[in-house]
Order: structure tokens, then C-alpha cells, then sequence
């Protein structure tokens, strides 16, 4: 029977796990108005949707050293109220802000993110894969959501600043629910791992394999969250049906979310999962992007299905292929650091590309060819192995 406490932080794990992509999934409805009223080539539109990606990889290795300095619980809160900051500053009439403002709520959204696998290990290490699933669920719905009311809030509220600013609320929420049932259930601080147990674990080569597999799905992911409404809008739609276009793929994320780890568990390791959740990205692209618009729902579907299933697995790779939550909090530092900015790569190389005259169909067929790189490192991460540090050194243990 699950204890009061265990419920407890489930809930607060999914009312942190909203809060982390709305930040990023709301601008891309309002890129064209932003492009129109704030004046932002698309090289620039392209930075801006960067922006978040990049200072969410260069902070991630930064949480572990937080939380063992400040502990878990108190860093958490510390990127709740950063994120909240940073979210009510890009909006504010000042120059520069909107970028200012998006960069400080990437730092937020790398530390917040990386701290909360470490979390789940620690606190329910026999389900951490499942609950990782439930956690991407709550990541998606936060995309969702951000992405479908965008658009709806600029119209209520009269301006894409406020749009923007509104989102604050609700990470002002989660804040004060967080404070609330965690200042009397902070947990002491580990030792603080030396720099030679990094380099061990950056010498694995399983460390890269993840590493590697979580940038490029989490690329494809940021350029679908930045680029995918002004992609749609060049092949004819208007800006609110593109904007519901891409809410509707991000919700369809929230089934295999949750589904796409149960599946795993059915095989003997997690390759032919990975390997479906990848086709099915880039189906959902080709559907999107280059096929006709009457098959725009399906393409939407399939390609939430995918990636909200690359995700999933990506995030329960990082408690999989560590023995205990100390690893799996320093190999989620450096594998989210290192993916989100190599991730951050997709969404401006995508402006730069734009920016030179190149056609929808060119950059999707692009993006497809990535999904089949993405498929090789699939391979290799979705292994059966572990890194174990039991014994002072790291180990990569098959079984």
C-alpha cells in the first residue's frame, strides 16, 4: 500500500513536472506576432527559442552541487522561484528582458529537471521507471497546455506580454505547495562527489550513449516546442489551428508518457521501445510537414505519441542505468547538461535555416535524417547494463 508520504510526493513531483515546459511551449504560437510587433528576424526568433534550451543544458550539472550544498528539497525551491522570476520579467516593457527573462527560466527549468530524477530514485526506488513515465505525463501536459492557451491568453488578456507573464501563477503555485510539505522533510546533505568520480563516470561510454540519445530527442523536442506553429503557419494555417495543432501532439504525449515505460518492461531491455517511439517521431513529422493537411490529426498524434515515448524513456534511462540516486543524480547532471546543449543546437539551426530561404519539406526531411542518427545511439543505451560506484569505482554491470 502506498504511505501518505509516497502520495504526498507524487503529487508534488507532477505539480513540479507542469511547470517545466510551459515557459518554452508558449512562445512558439506567438513566434509570428513576436516577429511582427517586437521586430525579430528569424535568426533572432531562433535565438529566443534557443535561449531557454542552452541555459537549461549549461545549468543541469550545476543541481547536483546545489542540492548537496543546500539540500534537494531546498534547491527545488530555489528554481520554483527563479522560474517565476524569470517568467514575469520577459514580459515587462524593458529592452532586452524578453531574453533575459527566457534564459533565466531555462536555468531554472535545468536545475529543476535535473534534481527530480535523483528525487524519484531516492524516494521510490523500486518504481522510479514508472514514475519517471508519470512525471514526463505531467511535462507534456505542462507543454500542452502552454501551447494550446497561449494564443487564448493573448486575445483574454490583450497583450502577447501578459500572455507571456500569466504563466507565472503557476509556478508561484507549485512553489508554496512545495514549501509547504517539504520544510519539515529535508533529508541531510551527501558528501559532495569529487571531480574525479565525474570524469570516471564521463569515461563510461554508456554515459555518452544516454547522453547523446537524450540530446537529439530532446532537439527534435525544442524544435517542435519553437519551431513547429510557424512551420504549420507556412503551409497555409492560421495562428490559433497551428497553435491547437501542436497542443494536440503534446497531449497526445501524456498516454505514452506514461505507457512508453510499462512497454519496456514487457522485453528484456528497452531497445524495441526506443526503436518505436522513434519511428513513430518521424512519421508524425513526415505527416506533418510534408504530407497533405487532411492528414495533419494523425501526423499530430503519432508524433506526440513519439516523442512524448522518447522522452519518457530518455528520463527512466537516467534511473535505470544507475545503482543508487546519488549516480543517478550525478549522471542526470551531466547527461541532461550535455544533451539540452547539444538540444539547443536544433531550435536555432532551424532559424538559421529559415533565415537562408529553406522550404518546410527540406527542414523536415532534415529532421528525419536526425531521428535515424537518434535510432543508433537508441541501440547502444537501451542495453541492459548499470554503473555501480559501490565499490569506488564505476562499474557497468549487464543484468
Amino acid at each position: 500500500m502506498v504511505s501518505r508520504r509516497a502520495l504526498t510526493f507524487i503529487l508534488l513531483m507532477f505539480v513540479v513536472g507542469l511547470n517545466l515546459r510551459p515557459a518554452m511551449s508558449s512562445v512558439a504560437p506567438l513566434l509570428t506576432r513576436l516577429q511582427e510587433d517586437a521586430g525579430l528576424s528569424p535568426a533572432a526568433a531562433g535565438i529566443l527559442t534557443t535561449l531557454p534550451v542552452l541555459f537549461l543544458g549549461l545549468s543541469a550539472p550545476l543541481a547536483p552541487l546545489l542540492a548537496q550544498r543546500i539540500g534537494s528539497e531546498r534547491a527545488l525551491s530555489v528554481a520554483l522561484g527563479l522560474l517565476a522570476s524569470g517568467l514575469i520579467l520577459r514580459g515587462l516593457p524593458l529592452q532586452g528582458v524578453l531574453f533575459i527573462g527566457s534564459a533565466m527560466a531555462g536555468v531554472a527549468i535545468g536545475i529543476g529537471g535535473t534534481l527530480l530524477p535523483g528525487l524519484v530514485k531516492r524516494e521510490l526506488p523500486e518504481s522510479a521507471d514508472l514514475l519517471t513515465g508519470l512525471y514526463t505525463m505531467a511535462l507534456c501536459f505542462g507543454g500542452a497546455l502552454g501551447a494550446g492557451f497561449s494564443v487564448p491568453l493573448m486575445q483574454w488578456l490583450g497583450s502577447w506580454q501578459l500572455s507571456l507573464m500569466s504563466w507565472s501563477l503557476l509556478a508561484i503555485g507549485a512553489l508554496l505547495l512545495w514549501i509547504t510539505n517539504t520544510s519539515s522533510t529535508q533529508h541531510a546533505q551527501q558528501p559532495i562527489s569529487s571531480p574525479s568520480s565525474l570524469l570516471h563516470l564521463l569515461r563510461k561510454p554508456l554515459t555518452w550513449h544516454v547522453m547523446l540519445f537524450m540530446g537529439i530527442q530532446s532537439s527534435m523536442a525544442y524544435i517542435v516546442f519553437g519551431w513547429l506553429p510557424t512551420l504549420l503557419v507556412d503551409r497555409g494555417y492560421d495562428e490559433a489551428t497551428a497553435g491547437w495543432t501542436m497542443a494536440v501532439s503534446i497531449m497526445c504525449q501524456l498516454g505514452s508518457a506514461l505507457g512508453a515505460p510499462w512497454l519496456a518492461r514487457l522485453g528484456k531491455d528497452q531497445r524495441p521501445t526506443l526503436l518505436l517511439v522513434l519511428l513513430s517521431t518521424a512519421l508524425g513529422l513526415w505527416m506533418l510537414l510534408i504530407a497533405p493537411l487532411a492528414w495533419k490529426w494523425p501526423g499530430a498524434a503519432l508524433l506526440g505519441l513519439g516523442q512524448g515515448g522518447c522522452f519518457s524513456l530518455a528520463l527512466s534511462l537516467l534511473v535505470l542505468r544507475t545503482a543508487n540516486s546519488r549516480l543517478a543524480g550525478q549522471l542526470s547532471g551531466l547527461v541532461q547538461g550535455g544533451g539540452y546543449t547539444l538540444a539547443a543546437m536544433g531550435p536555432f539551426g532551424v532559424g538559421l535555416m529559415l533565415q537562408a530561404g529553406a522550404g518546410t519539406a527540406t527542414i523536415a526531411w532534415l529532421l528525419i535524417i536526425l531521428i535515424l542518427l537518434c535510432c543508433g545511439f537508441a541501440l547502444l543505451a537501451g542495453r541492459k547494463q548499470q554503473l555501480d560506484d559501490q565499490t569506488g569505482e564505476l562499474l557497468v554491470h549487464n543484468g
